[in-house]
């Protein structure tokens, strides 16, 4: 069921300069929040800024009563929230959009590049407990862009590349050597930049794999009236905030 909830920021955790995960305290949590959901965050510190801000959730842990978001500074919206204080209130709506499936027992390629990683360490947790073998590929720029990995490296093997070769193998995710094995995989999972979830869907068909992934679209109102998020389906039209964000590739007009 979505709610909409006055929550407390708990804790800040900055990455770099421009990345952080904010944790808030919920004054009750959904029975369930799965990988892929999303919230829509209101940002309060001007009025300039009207609409709300949609993020991935990063993490949930029921004993704490807590939800986690990682943010990358991007615009106005994502840099009023980088300044908010211990203790204030934060308005969102959740949980929002599907999720990932989870298949038991099966070996899975989990890719995430830039800040796209961000529902992936969620999504290992949940294939880790169903008996699933995870492999990380994490792409970015430079080393400083890559970031989490030891909370990676609890859920499965964790591969990296980087643009300039500054730590991992060199290139973009589609030129690590894993895809060298790509047979021996059941399922693909990935979000990142369009490009390159484009690339990995177009491996994917052309090795007969199963893949899904998150759109990043733009979503300014989470329930699908403003249509700012209508992706193109072999079924027609549908928004990604309601029918997605996580999609099979096969069903996508890519």
């Amino acid at each position: 069921m979505k709610k909409i909830q006055d929550c407390k920021l708990k804790n800040m955790r900055y990455l770099n300069d421009d990345t952080y995960i904010i944790e808030l305290s919920m004054p009750v949590m959904p029975e369930k929040i799965e990988s892929g959901n999303f919230a829509e965050i209101r940002v309060d510190k001007t009025a300039d800024v009207f609409l709300r801000r949609p993020f991935s959730v990063y993490d949930v842990n029921y004993k704490d009563n807590t939800i986690s978001f990682f943010i990358k500074t991007i615009g106005k919206g994502t840099q009023l929230l980088s300044q908010l204080q211990e203790g204030e209130n934060v308005n969102i709506i959740y949980p929002l959009g599907n999720s990932f499936s989870k298949i038991e027992n099966t070996k899975t390629l989990v890719i995430g590049g830039g800040s796209g990683i961000a529902p992936l360490i969620l999504l290992g947790k949940e294939l880790k407990e169903k008996g699933s073998k995870v492999v990380y590929l994490l792409g970015a720029r430079t080393e400083n862009d890559i970031h989490l990995v030891e909370e990676f490296e609890t859920y499965g093997e964790v591969l990296i590349t980087t643009e300039d070769g500054s730590l991992g193998e060199k290139g973009r995710v589609t030129d690590h050597s894993i895809w060298n094995k790509i047979s021996s995989f059941d399922k693909i999972y990935t979000c990142g930049p369009d490009p390159m979830m484009h690339a990995i869907g177009k491996i994917a068909k052309e090795h007969n794999i199963e893949c899904e992934v998150s759109l990043e679209n733009t979503m300014a109102c989470g329930f699908g009236a403003c249509l700012c998020c209508v992706t193109a389906t072999h079924n027609g039209n549908k928004c990604a905030c309601t029918e997605g964000p996580v999609f099979n590739v096969k069903d996508l007009k890519w």
